[in-house]
């Protein structure tokens, strides 16, 4: 019996992750469409950034806690004349869309500029997720 090669798991948790978290990005996404139809005004995401096909938008929600960012990530393509996109990702847009995910992840702790994070020592905690 051959023991799995640990590259392997950590490929499989690290897509795992990502996918899970695309899944909440679209949930956030519906729920956010939901609330602007409601105001009558179309939101507009505070940043949108774009890497050839792949497109994230950088949504931000005042909440009691403060601001909170959520991000919707989707590829464009075209159908004919028309411009379209979609949330469905293949094999060869996974590292354009971790890449453009980065880049979120850095914009938001740009904005955030509160964030501390630490490994624990010196009395300072861990910023919380």
């Amino acid at each position: 019996m051959n023991k799995p090669d640990l590259s392997d798991d950590v490929r499989r948790q690290t897509v795992f992750l990502f996918l899970f978290n695309l899944e909440n990005a679209v949930m956030a996404t519906a729920t956010a469409t939901k609330k602007s139809s409601k105001n009558g005004s179309a939101a507009r995401p505070v940043q949108e950034i774009r890497m050839g096909r792949i497109r994230a938008a950088i949504w931000e929600n005042e909440t009691t806690n403060g601001t909170r960012y959520n991000v919707t990530v989707s590829r464009i393509y075209k159908d004919g004349d028309a411009w379209k996109d979609s949330s469905s990702f293949g094999r060869d847009d996974l590292l354009i869309v971790a890449k453009v995910l980065d880049r979120c992840h850095t914009w938001i702790y740009s904005e955030n500029g509160s964030a501390v994070v630490s490994n624990g020592e010196d009395g300072v905690e861990d910023a919380p997720f």
